[in-house]
């Protein structure tokens, strides 16, 4: 092999680093948007592989035209014909050909028996089975063909078979140059248009073969289809017509019906400048369009980006909400309503008892203390009751968080994607019910500590002694939910009475300043616990966004690499 020069090196590393950087570049959102987008980095990453970087790192190496065209064209009639003898199996049968022949002169076997050329083939020789030979490329010797150029004979481009279609598309990717076979009857489907419209896209080096023409009709249809061609920016391309006409006994049209092709293919093959033309035109089309096919998918990666970052936004507000819906339940009296009002009327009682908070606080001392150590089952009753409200509010905030993310993510393609992978994030996490139990456990100690802090000297350390620590340690609990915001009618009476009596207790004991630090310091404790729970069901969203979000520094990465290419060539 001819040594590469040094602009050729440099070119052929920028290539393979933008291959590494597309490879790396996935679009892991099976979105609508962007499917297509999906499709084409597979065929681009293809196009690397079979055909540009090969090219690249032997540029001396033969021209591979790939015969390609629609169900029935006559391909494998006229590559057998071509040379001669049959090398790819013809019949009315579809498809004929299911695995891609390449037929190339017996001293250009070095070219092609190794993956230098299309690497997901593997290579076989011999006789073609009915069945064909999946995932394999058949190669055959012909010394018909002029050394320096290989035919390949590719399945039908609109098979049947889903497959064969897809490797038709891989295998024109991989030419130097298309010898694209149509007939009179159907050289304007739209499927070979659609092929054809890329190749000129792509500067792909094209030649037309018209099969099957009524002799009669000949120059009307050669005159569309050159008006067609030269409307799609092909009109340089060689159109070759091959009459309607019988085939000889071995199945070969007549060597007459294809001498023009036959002797164009057969001067190309010699002309090493000529094969030299069309292998740069090619080549240079596909670098050309990179640039245009790799914006194309840092488009799509952006886009994806951007979905994923609209579904983070959606998490992140959802559960400020219900971070919030806490505070305000903490602080609006909401807490001091139904059950607990009735545990609170346990444990200390109401009416005649109440009114005497006016009477003076040491009056009510003996009172209140009976009551504390009197009645333990009601202490405990009412701990549970703040216990479960607590609870509740923390649970039924961040279900409506769950609810409101999921809802919105599956008002959009990415988000009801993620859902569907994820069917828990529904939901609360099922940990979440024990973890609420813990923090709520764990902040009531803290307040404990809070009042064990605050007992300084021997008078304090007396008062709460008096009414122990567990006692004040609930006084302290509703002084922490102390506003009546929200309750109604009676409600406010009672809770009113419940926040009075207990404030007044606490700063008997411990004075006003002290009971406003210790409630705001415990309020701002529980939220403290609130948020780091809600952050770890949230970072539930982020971690099931995390598994398909498009790295930023990857489509950046990706974006040098084609312009690194673009600066070479």
């Amino acid at each position: 092999m001819t040594a590469a020069a040094p602009d050729t090196s440099r070119l052929l590393a920028s290539v393979q680093t933008l291959r590494d950087e597309v490879d790396r570049t996935q679009l892991p959102l099976d979105l609508p948007s962007t499917a297509e987008a999906k499709a084409n980095r597979a065929e681009l990453l293809r196009q690397l592989d079979d055909y540009v970087i090969p090219r690249l790192e032997s540029i001396d190496a033969p021209l591979l035209a790939v015969i390609g065209g629609s169900t029935g064209a006559g391909k494998s009639t006229l590559v057998n014909s071509i040379l001669r003898r049959e090398v790819s199996r013809a019949g009315v049968l579809r498809p004929t050909t299911t695995s891609p022949v390449l037929i190339h002169h017996p001293e250009d076997l070095r070219w092609f028996r190794n993956e230098r050329i299309l690497p997901e083939l593997g290579r076989v020789t011999g006789q073609e089975t009915e069945e064909g030979q999946p995932n394999t490329v058949r190669l055959v010797e012909s010394s018909e063909l002029p050394a320096g150029m290989a035919l390949l004979d590719a399945p039908d481009i609109d098979s049947v078979v889903a497959a064969n279609r897809g490797l038709a598309r891989q295998l024109l990717s991989a030419a130097d140059l298309w010898l694209f076979v149509t007939t009179a009857a159907r050289y304007a489907d739209a499927v070979p248009w659609d092929l054809l419209r890329q190749a000129a896209d792509r500067g792909t080096a094209v030649a037309i073969v018209l099969d099957r023409v009524p002799r009669e009709a000949m120059g009307d249809i050669r005159e569309h289809l050159t008006d067609m061609l030269r409307e799609q920016g092909l009109g340089t391309s060689p159109v070759f017509t091959v009459p309607e006409t019988e085939l000889e006994e071995n199945g070969l049209l007549p060597d007459e019906a294809i001498a023009r092709l036959r002797g164009w293919l057969s001067a190309l093959a010699s002309d090493t400048r000529a094969r030299s033309i069309v292998i740069r035109q090619t080549l240079s089309g596909a670098l050309s369009s990179l640039d245009v096919r790799v914006d194309e998918l840092v488009a799509a990666a952006r886009l994806q980006q951007t979905e994923a970052e609209t579904l983070r936004s959606t998490a992140d507000t959802a559960y400020a909400a219900a971070e919030e819906g806490v505070r305000k339940g903490v602080a609006d009296g909401q807490l001091l309503r139904g059950e607990v009002l009735a545990r609170w009327q346990e444990y200390v009682g109401t009416g005649e008892f109440l009114k005497k908070i006016e009477s003076g606080v040491a009056k009510l001392r003996d009172r209140l203390t009976s009551a504390v150590k009197g009645q333990p089952a009601a202490q405990q009753n009412l701990d549970e009751a703040l216990h479960s409200g607590v609870a509740e509010l923390i649970l039924a905030h961040a279900d409506d968080a769950a609810a409101t993310t999921t809802r919105t993510w599956r008002g959009s393609e990415a988000g009801e994607a993620i859902v569907a992978r994820h069917p828990d994030l529904t939901r609360s996490s099922t940990e979440l019910p024990p973890r609420v139990d813990r923090i709520i456990r764990e902040w009531q100690g803290e307040l404990l500590d809070l009042i064990r802090a605050e007992g300084g000297n021997r008078r304090t350390n007396a008062r709460i002694a008096a009414y122990g620590v567990n006692g004040i340690g609930l006084f302290l609990m509703l002084i922490v939910f102390s506003h009546t915001a929200g309750l109604t009618g009676a409600e406010i009476g009672i809770a009113g009475g419940t926040t009075v009596l207990a404030q007044k207790v606490l700063e008997a004991v411990f004075g006003d300043q002290a009971v406003r630090e210790m409630a705001a310091k415990g309020r701002r404790l529980l939220l403290e616990h609130v948020a780091d729970l809600y952050d770890g069901e949230q970072a539930r969203y982020g971690k099931a966004i995390d598994e398909v979000a498009v790295n930023d520094r990857q489509v950046r990465k990706l974006e040098n690499a084609v312009a690194a290419v673009k600066e070479a060539s």
